[in-house]
C-alpha cells in the first residue's frame, strides 16, 4: 500500500485567516491517518496546531487499512476509510495513502510540510457562493442554491487524547490526537431547493458540525459548526 516517508516538520499555527470562512462557517480540514503509520505524526502535529483557529474545522479520521500491520487503530472505522476512497475518486487519484489532508474537499496535501499546508488552505478556499445553512434544536435548514449535494453530520471529540502505541511502526510512542471523528452520519440529500432535515439528538461529550458536499468525494459547498 502506498505510503509517504517524509521528514518530520514542526507544527505551524497559521496567522492569516482562511478566506471566506468564519467561526460559524469554517474551512474544513480533514486529516486521514492511522496510529500504525510512522509518517502520520508530523502531519498530525501540523494539523492539530490549527485546531484552535475559529475559522477552521479540523477533523481527524482514522482509517482501517493499516490495522493488519501490527497495530489496530482504536479510532479507525470502515466508514472513514470509505470516505477517503471517495476522495480518491473526487480528487482523481490512483490510490489512497496516509497521511492525507483534504481542504474543503477541493485540494489535498500530505500535511507534513507546514508551508505546503498553508498554501493548500488558500488554494482550497470555497468562496462565498455556497448555500446558507442554519440550525435549530430539531432541524437543519439548507437554503436554495446549486445542487446536488449530500448533507453530513459529523461528531468529533475536541479533547487531546494521548494514545500509547505498543506495536507496529509507532510502537513505544505515545501519540496525541485531537478532534477525532467518532460519527459521520448522512442526514439526507440536497437538490438545490431549500430543504429542512431532521437533526438528531446531540451526543454527550462530542461537538458537531454540518457539511454540505457534492456527492462521491466532491467539494464542500458549505459548513456550519453547531456546537
Amino acid at each position: 500500500m502506498p505510503r509517504l516517508f517524509l521528514p518530520a516538520m514542526a507544527a505551524l499555527v497559521l496567522a492569516a485567516p482562511a478566506l471566506a470562512a468564519d467561526a460559524a462557517h469554517p474551512t474544513v480540514i480533514e486529516l486521514f491517518q492511522s496510529q500504525g503509520c510512522s509518517s502520520c505524526p508530523p502531519a498530525n502535529a501540523n494539523v492539530m496546531a490549527l485546531a484552535d483557529r475559529p475559522d477552521l474545522l479540523v477533523l481527524s479520521f482514522g482509517v482501517t487499512y493499516w490495522d493488519q500491520l501490527g497495530w489496530k487503530d482504536r479510532f479507525a472505522r470502515p466508514e472513514f476509510t470509505r470516505r477517503q476512497y471517495d476522495y480518491k475518486a473526487g480528487l482523481r487519484h490512483d490510490n489512497v495513502w496516509t497521511p492525507q489532508t483534504v481542504i474543503n474537499g477541493r485540494v489535498d496535501v500530505t500535511g507534513v510540510r507546514a508551508a505546503e499546508l498553508a498554501q493548500a488552505l488558500v488554494k482550497g478556499d470555497r468562496g462565498s457562493g455556497g448555500p446558507a445553512v442554519t440550525a435549530s434544536p430539531a432541524r437543519i435548514s439548507i437554503g436554495a442554491g446549486s445542487g446536488p449535494a449530500d448533507v453530513w453530520l459529523v461528531r468529533y471529540d475536541p479533547r487531546i487524547i494521548e494514545v500509547p502505541i505498543r506495536a507496529g511502526e509507532n510502537g513505544g510512542r505515545t501519540l496525541p490526537h485531537r478532534n477525532v471523528v467518532r460519527e459521520l452520519v448522512r442526514l439526507g440529500g440536497w437538490t438545490g431547493a431549500a430543504t429542512d432535515l431532521a437533526r438528531p439528538a446531540p451526543a454527550t461529550g462530542l461537538q458537531e458540525a454540518v457539511l454540505v458536499q457534492r456527492p462521491n468525494g466532491g467539494a464542500v459547498l458549505a459548513a456550519l459548526r453547531l456546537r
